[in-house]
């Protein structure tokens, strides 16, 4: 394939050649040979990486329904939300708030639907709310554990008893090229046997943490590990790298101490890094951990945050400026369906924060153009690289004036176009 007339960053503008191999066989001006197309000027990129997605929680997202506070306002809203299904079928609703209309448990939920099984799940993906119909279906009515109706971190459960969502992995995986994206690293903590497998449909490149990404170590406040004990799970995951998920302050603080404790090697990951109080910058960057934020979180969430979060630690939430002036290696994943799925739009938020934070639009790209060992460190386009490629429509200055996804004209894995 020979792309003619694009701007790649480091060669101004010139003609790409992609060899059989799928590698970038030739760059540079008046290439030989008939064009396959031609990119008048427009910027020519490496593909997008998502680096932290749940890919079979966003593809059965598709089919649920959106109860946020995005989409439902109140109890009325969220009644006639989840009453619009045939009585009897099963409900799977999916990115509930409190600010939609308060707590949720097994009586909440009965008292407005109880002729069909429901299950709603929590924003942050680690709840799931259950109605007595729901309970009964999956023969958990009478587990005093679930009584309310109110499962955490149950997933797994969960999947061997409720009745299987369609997941249009194929969508998925469209819809993401039309985004420029060709590579995902998916983040579950505790991978379904054969997810690599049932990934694999997808046209872009997948990392699976566990499989061939880091293990994904999953913190939550009330089973908190001592350091000790966290330590020594990461060193039995050596000499592979850990991806730990720290969203408050005691988790990010065991996580520093067990890194240390247990020795940092390459590729160890800080995921989401909600809140890095600034006296722990100088230590993240010397145990050299790569931290993977959301910084759309902050801007997607705003309202919500100004209530749930407490005052003093609204000004370390979701660090992105800080932490890349520190020196420490900083990278960004979508956290879809927790957050939007669109990586430009997370560029917008990064770019656009006003809280200190924000990035410029170049610092800002660079977040999605890391390789799954190393997310900060930006591909560049050279003879020899592999060709996952994001052609847009228009030069880079423009690009980067805008962010937007409909920028995007074709998406290339391996000189593949999957955006066809």
């Amino acid at each position: 394939m020979l792309i003619r007339d694009v701007a790649v960053e480091g060669h101004g503008r010139v003609d790409v050649r992609v060899g059989a191999d799928g590698r970038i066989a030739e760059l540079g001006p008046r290439l030989t040979g008939p064009a396959d197309l031609d990119g008048h000027g427009a910027a020519l990129l490496p593909g997008l990486h998502d680096h932290h997605v749940h890919l079979t929680a966003l593809a059965a997202a598709a089919a649920s329904v959106q109860v946020g506070p995005a989409e439902v306002r109140g109890r009325a809203g969220l009644a006639a939300a989840l009453g619009a299904g045939e009585p009897g079928q099963w409900v799977r609703a999916v990115g509930y708030h409190e600010s939609v209309a308060g707590a949720l448990d097994r009586r909440v939920l009965d008292a407005i639907v109880l002729d069909r099984p429901v299950r709603v799940q929590h924003r942050s993906g680690a709840m799931w709310f259950l109605n007595s119909a729901a309970l009964r279906a999956v023969g958990l009515d009478d587990t005093p554990e679930f009584h309310d109706g109110r499962l955490w971190r149950e997933d797994a459960r969960l999947r061997r008893l409720v009745p299987p969502v369609r997941l249009d992995l194929a969508g998925l995986g469209r819809r993401a090229a039309l985004l420029g994206v060709t590579g995902f690293t998916n983040a579950d903590p505790h991978p379904a046997p054969g997810l690599a497998q049932t990934l694999a449909v997808l046209p872009q490149r997948v990392a699976v943490m566990g499989v061939d990404a880091p293990v994904k170590i999953m913190l939550d406040d009330p089973s908190l590990p001592t350091p000790p004990d966290l330590a020594a799970t990461v060193a039995a995951a050596r000499p592979r790298p850990v991806a730990v998920h720290c969203v408050t302050r005691v988790q990010l603080l065991v996580t520093l101490l067990a890194l240390e404790e247990a020795g940092p090697v390459a590729g160890d990951r800080i995921e989401h890094g909600a809140l890095i109080p600034a006296e722990t910058i100088p230590w993240l960057r010397r145990l050299g951990v790569t931290v993977v934020t959301q910084p759309h979180f902050p801007v997607e969430r705003g309202r919500e945050y100004a209530t749930d979060v407490r005052p003093d630690d609204r000004p370390h939430l979701y660090r992105c400026r800080s932490l890349a002036e520190a020196g420490i290696p900083v990278a960004a994943g979508t956290d879809a369906p927790y957050g939007t799925p669109d990586p430009w739009a997370v560029m917008r938020a990064a770019v656009t924060r006003d809280d200190g934070e924000a990035v410029t639009p170049e610092a800002a790209l660079r977040l999605f153009l890391g390789t799954p060992e190393r997310p900060a460190r930006a591909r560049r386009l050279s003879v020899g690289a592999v060709a996952d490629l994001c052609l847009l429509h228009v030069p880079p200055r423009e690009a980067l004036h805008t962010l937007t996804a409909d920028l995007v004209r074709a998406a290339y894995v391996g000189g593949r176009e999957i955006t066809s």
